[in-house]
């Protein structure tokens, strides 16, 4: 399995001990209509305590009921029925049920029966309506019992159970399997599968519910770690792919970079040569507009100049292009230049607007303004 399918494959299947079922009695018992989780666990022990010779601390015992199920399945065996050496395997399990309560889980129609087979006995699971099943029977068989034998014990079963419209026989022993997340626990036997939620699975454990507290934050500890070692893992898979990826990106842009730095001296020829192109062109089929260009910054009825400004030099020549004039001037209110720049600068004809303070004089604030035109944006003046 790789590393992907590990990821989807959910929690690996837990460590299940399955104890023969003729060691069990089992019984049917009512819960209370809408009893809660902790409610129906009360109702049930109090029905065990009531109908065992036993007490319950004298029992090995678990019950399977679903949320609003009117019934439960309570089944108890007998301590002293165990050997030390048998309860000492059970440590390193995370849950220990008979084996019939494997098959709980299982989505069946109403009045089926399942059918357990093992070398030692038969048992028969029957469900009359529900989800809770209505009866269990177990028949312990001889060591030496012949297929005659098994199917007069099977017989006898279905007899005693009555009432069922299908029979499933399970050709393999149920076992855990892996389940999509730890929020449930999963059982196949052959073609059937069984699915119980984790709360309802706990419930099956016989072991002592005390300790039984203490394994499963040991089992919720180890789910924790599970999932940290897998993110952690996927980090560390991600990070080497976008290592990777970063070393191809530098590769990638120190050729793209080699490229560049080759055809630069290239490029920047043919920038410089349309450049000349486009000034030869302009200087030889056009002409310098200054006045044209003054009237623009100034409005043709002075409406654009602030009233305090004043112009002392106008510059218009070939060296800075036709599209350029260098206006000197001065104010005696400093604050009127920058509004004069921004007004400019909304003009659809100006594509640049620079403006240069220069020493004072007294109370005049002289400046040098550089106006840089669109081209063909300016437009010689046609006699009327």
């Amino acid at each position: 399995m790789n590393f992907v399918e590990t990821l989807r494959s959910g929690p690996p299947p837990p460590q299940v001990a399955l104890l023969p079922d003729a060691l069990f009695f089992t019984r049917a018992v009512p819960v209370a209509a809408g009893a809660t989780a902790a409610e129906a666990a009360a109702q049930i022990e109090l029905a065990l305590e009531s109908v065992s010779p036993f007490p319950l601390a004298q029992l090995f015992y678990g019950w399977f009921w679903t949320p609003g199920a009117e019934r439960a399945l309570v089944f108890a065996a007998y301590r002293r029925r165990f050997t030390s050496e048998q309860t000492a395997g059970w440590q390193s399990a995370e849950f220990v049920l008979p084996t019939f309560a494997a098959v709980f889980g299982a989505n069946v129609q109403p009045a089926t029966t399942v059918i357990l087979a093992s070398p030692e006995n038969l048992t028969t699971i029957h469900w009359n309506n529900g989800s809770v099943p209505a009866q269990v029977l177990s028949l312990p068989l001889a060591p030496d019992a012949t297929d005659e034998d098994r199917a007069r014990a099977r017989d006898e079963l279905l007899r005693a159970i009555g009432g069922s419209k299908t029979v499933i026989d399970l050709v393999a022993p149920p076992a855990a399997a892996p389940a999509a997340n730890d929020r449930e626990i999963v059982f196949r036997a052959g073609e059937l599968v069984s699915r119980l939620p984790a709360a309802t699975a706990a419930a099956l454990d016989v072991r002592d519910k005390i300790e039984l507290a203490t394994l499963r934050a040991a089992r919720r500890r180890d789910v924790i770690l599970w999932r940290v070692a897998l993110g952690s893992a996927a980090a560390l898979v991600l990070l080497g792919a976008l290592e990777i990826g970063r070393l191809g990106g530098l590769q990638w842009q120190k050729v793209r970079l080699a490229k560049l730095n080759a055809q630069r001296p290239r490029v920047e020829s043919i920038i410089a040569a349309n450049s000349l192109a486009i000034r030869i062109e302009d200087l030889a089929t056009k002409r310098l507009l200054p006045l044209e260009m003054l009237t623009v910054i100034m409005g043709e009825n002075r409406e654009i100049i602030p009233p305090n400004m004043k112009f002392t030099r106008v510059q218009a020549d070939t060296t800075r292009g036709i599209y350029t004039l260098t206006v000197e001037g001065q104010t005696n209110n400093a604050g009127e230049i920058s509004l004069y720049q921004a007004a400019l600068e909304k003009l659809p004809a100006c594509e640049k607007v620079e403006i240069q303070p220069l020493p004072g004089r007294g109370d005049l604030a002289p400046f040098r303004l550089v106006v840089t035109f669109k081209r063909d944006a300016i437009k010689p003046v046609t006699a009327s």
